[in-house]
């Protein structure tokens, strides 16, 4: 069975084991208390980040590798469109967004305001990656105009990507979307694959209600 360390970005991964209908594991890890007395999953990942799996004698970091893996590894499926697909290169594109354009600058701002000085929570930085996530979220827009799901008419893995960060950007810094990128969130997160990965991940599940109950 597949053990997958971490919630957070580990999200992506139970949510991919969901659809591939996988059997797994997800094994807690606590970045903020004592990751560094946590020996088994330092033995895992000694770099001491998550998300990161083991399945059978392998070990995986970083959800997007993550994804690729397991979809190559326990695939065929139509989760990830072959090479000769017209629609691959959006695939691959929107896939790898998911992090480097969209939540990996949603991350910088986030830590800023956790962990910058008090004066130093609005700077340069934030700035900057606040006009990287418009920018990418441009592209985003762009392709839902043409296709329902991000790279096609179906549901793939890059739907999964993207929509773990736009879900991050509206959790962490209440980004407000428009009506395209709502309806194309709402198609995503209806999933029976979705539902399930929130039910086995209890602390993404508890932290979403606790955000949609400060709203209320």
């Amino acid at each position: 069975m597949i053990t997958l360390y971490g919630e957070g970005r580990g999200f992506r991964v139970a949510w991919l084991l969901e659809e591939l209908g996988l059997p797994y594991r997800l094994r807690q890890v606590d970045l903020l208390d004592g990751i560094e007395k946590d020996s088994e999953f330092l033995a895992v990942n000694p770099a001491g980040f998550i998300p990161a799996i083991v399945d059978g004698d392998t070990i995986m970091v970083e959800s997007i590798a993550i994804m690729e893996y397991l979809l190559a590894r326990h695939g065929p499926s139509p989760l990830a469109l072959a090479v000769d697909d017209p629609s691959f290169p959006a695939y691959q594109q929107f896939l790898h967004m998911g992090e480097a354009g969209l939540a990996g600058p949603i991350n910088a701002i986030v830590a800023t305001h956790i962990l910058a000085p008090d004066g130093e929570r609005e700077n340069w930085t934030t700035g900057w990656a606040r006009d990287i996530f418009r920018s990418r979220l441009g592209l985003v827009s762009r392709q839902l105009a043409k296709t329902p799901f991000i790279a096609d008419d179906h549901f793939t893995a890059a739907d999964i990507s993207v929509t773990y960060a736009l879900e991050f950007a509206q959790r962490t810094i209440g980004f407000q979307f428009g009506a395209a990128e709502l309806d194309y969130i709402a198609r995503t997160t209806a999933r029976d694959g979705y539902r399930r990965a929130m039910d086995n991940c209890p602390g993404t599940k508890a932290w979403v209600a606790g955000l949609a109950g400060r709203t209320k």
